[in-house]
């Protein structure tokens, strides 16, 4: 419920990034970001709008054939407690690649009415 209203199928989906056109994006900027060279976390992708990297990760590996570093790390929680998490990298050897899949997922969709 959203304000004491139910919250509609549609923005259900759009909630959990479910959205072909939204989870696009996300899954973009995440691949962009590991474009530039950066590495990055759970806790950091947030910044990104992702709070599921694990996901979005899985994503891009299983349906766009990437592969990526993973590095296990501990880092604070936010009652400073160590917590275990997992650093993703691309490498470069996926670079290429991984342009190619950013420029699929970065193109507009095609309406219905267009094809």
């Amino acid at each position: 419920m959203k304000n004491g209203h139910p919250i509609s199928k549609d923005e259900s989906s759009r909630a959990h990034g479910n959205s072909s056109t939204e989870a696009a994006t996300k899954i973009a900027r995440i691949l962009a970001h590991l474009l530039t060279g950066a590495s990055t976390n759970r806790f950091e992708a947030e910044g990104l709008g992702d709070h599921c990297l694990n996901s979005t990760i899985a994503i891009l590996a299983n349906r766009h054939g990437l592969t990526f570093g993973r590095q296990s790390e501990r880092v604070p929680n936010r009652w400073g407690q160590p917590c275990l998490v997992t650093r993703y990298s691309l490498p470069a050897s996926e670079q290429d690649k991984a342009r190619k899949v950013l420029d699929r997922l970065s193109r507009p969709s095609r309406s219905a009415s267009e094809e």
